[in-house]
């Protein structure tokens, strides 16, 4: 059986092949179209999914899409009525867009794909807690999903057992923990469904006491587990300018920021009490999910589930001794999510337990498809033809400092580069995090870089109880560095002494493990800066093209793409 699942219309759109249970290829629509956050229909991310198996769209069995768009409109509909007449002016800007496209969903895919087959609707958080469970390695899990929002529900928890999914427990719009960060964020000056990670990066440089009491003015946490925002400090349900309101401004006494704007030390308090607040929320609902099911796996998903510091102490303080979460647990991640319950529900076989799912899901380029692109930029370039000699080569550049544009195989699926569209870098030196954020990522300076270490060395470098969930590998979880981290790679050793790291092992990326056993070879180090291959406000890059033109517009020194070598 061949099904396509597909999520758009929000934000982060994407497309998703699975082919006889087994996922054949992903990937999000921002990477073709270079929009970052594109929430169109994914059309070239469906095109790619499609030529990846090399068969037309009625070819497929089935076409599933990630929500329930009457339900959704429903909801809306409720939203606006309920806030009428301060919701005018929304309402008449967002309606249009419900019924000339969202709801006639199949005419788009006849009119854009020629696609007149079967089509499926996935309840939102159904698509999210599909997409955690069926790739985790549980038989039985207790699944809970936090986002801002799907067609009602913000949060919901329910447990996956025998390849079954039940959801057992909802808390409705507009009492959100996504909402809640996204106003925060945009409060901050930055934007929303965008930028979270950005607040999250700064909280470090804060302290939570200064703000802690105003954030238990604006929600209130209950002793069942859920929570419920004060609604009078937000406009989200029914303003388009903004989403927090005059009493939130009151309440901090702080003019909201102006994006590019100077960030002070008040602004870095508020986002640590948020940070905080929303850890202290959450394991509260976590524990209180642990007591009613009694099962120590958890598998996380959801936007908010990309808080890779609150990610890191789960496992510390709830009773829950397993933690998965999918390599792209956003909206993104929905599309998977749908399409593998969709396949798992007409599957006849048991939960597949995990074997080495891989996010290498998106596009590849052959050798001489790469050199075409290159002669076709008028770009001198070496050809290694031993892989030995390649590494060898890569990794003495990064002992000598410089920057590397590493790009190679398949392209990775989420938001995480993980060496495959990467910029990696020696971490030995905190002027390379400097060197980095200015010079080629164009970005804030309080931003930190990730980590990639070989996985044997991690106990060496971090602190840890237990053993390492499998979501190390793909840059979801932050621990705290032990101290030989300060001495040895202090370029991603974050303002609090943390990291968020990635683990490496050779059968997820065979090149990319060896240039980095190499660089230990020579150094006695095994970690090195990975971070994503764009410049700020870009998406992740895609192709060859995408790869020359960061590479000539930065100060990135060699672009290593496959095996060619080109130097500054």
């Amino acid at each position: 059986m061949t099904i396509l699942g597909i999520s758009c219309y929000y934000h982060d759109s994407a497309a998703c092949i699975i082919k006889d249970d087994q996922t054949i290829a992903a990937a999000a629509e921002e990477r073709f179209s270079r929009k970052k956050h594109d929430n169109s229909f994914p059309q070239k991310a469906i095109e790619f999914c499609l030529d990846s198996l090399g068969i037309a769209a009625n070819e497929l069995d089935a076409i599933v899409f990630y929500e329930k768009p009457f339900i959704k409109l429903e909801r809306v509909f409720h939203q606006h009525l309920e806030n009428f007449p301060k919701s005018y002016r929304q309402f008449i800007t967002k309606m249009g867009q419900w019924f000339s496209l969202r709801l006639d969903f199949r005419k788009t895919l006849e009119e854009k794909i020629h696609y007149f087959g079967k089509i499926y609707f996935i309840d939102h958080h159904l698509s999210h807690a599909a997409s955690s469970y069926y790739l985790s390695n549980f038989n039985e899990a207790v699944i809970v999903t936090l986002d801002g929002v799907g067609e009602w529900a913000t949060t919901t928890v329910g447990l996956g057992k025998n390849n079954k999914i039940k959801i057992d427990k909802e808390i409705h719009f507009p009492h959100s923990l996504g909402l809640l960060y996204s106003t925060l964020t945009t409060y901050l000056g930055f934007s929303a469904n965008d930028a979270e990670y950005k607040v999250m990066g700064m909280a470090a440089y804060g302290n939570p006491k200064y703000y802690r009491n105003h954030f238990k003015k604006i929600i209130k946490i209950l002793p069942d587990g859920s929570f419920v925002l004060d609604m009078d400090y937000f406009s989200f349900d029914w303003s388009e300018k903004q989403m927090f309101s005059s009493k939130l401004i009151e309440l901090f006494e702080l003019p909201p920021r102006g994006k590019e704007s100077y960030v002070c030390k008040k602004h870095a308090h508020i986002a640590a009490a948020l940070q905080e607040a929303l850890e202290k929320i959450i394991f509260n609902l976590l524990n209180n999910v642990y007591k009613k099911y009694q099962i120590n796996n958890l598998c996380l998903s959801g936007g908010v589930a990309l808080n890779s510091v609150m990610n890191g102490k789960i496992l510390n303080n709830t009773p829950f001794k397993n933690l998965f979460i999918p390599p792209d647990p956003s909206d993104a991640g929905g599309a998977m999510g749908a399409a593998l319950y969709l396949s798992n529900k007409f599957s006849d076989k048991k939960k597949n337990q995990y074997t080495g799912f891989k996010p290498y899901l998106g596009p590849e380029y052959k050798y001489y498809q790469i050199r075409k692109i290159l002669d076709q930029n008028n770009l001198k370039y070496i050809f290694y033809t031993d892989r030995e000699e390649l590494i060898n080569k890569v990794s003495d550049f990064i002992i000598d400092e410089k920057v590397i544009g590493w790009f190679q195989g398949k392209m990775e699926w989420g938001p995480r580069a993980l060496g495959n569209r990467s910029i990696l870098a020696s971490a030995r030196t905190k002027k390379m995090r400097d060197i980095i954020n200015l010079r080629v990522k164009h970005r804030e300076m309080f931003r930190p870089f990730a980590p990639v270490i070989l996985k044997g060395k991690t106990k060496e470098y971090f602190d840890f109880n237990g053993n390492l969930p499998l979501s190390t590998r793909w840059m979801l979880m932050v621990y705290p560095f032990k101290k030989i981290g300060y001495k040895n790679v202090p370029a991603v050793v974050h303002v609090d002494g943390s990291g968020r790291l990635e683990t490496l092992v050779h059968e997820d990326n065979p090149l990319y493990y060896d240039l980095l056993q190499k660089y230990y070879q020579k150094t006695g180090i095994p970690i090195i800066i990975n971070t994503s291959f764009n410049v700020r406000g870009e998406p992740i890059i895609c192709n060859p093209q995408d790869a020359i033109n960061c590479f000539l517009n930065t100060d990135i020194d060699y672009l290593v793409i496959d095996s060619f070598i080109l130097k500054k």
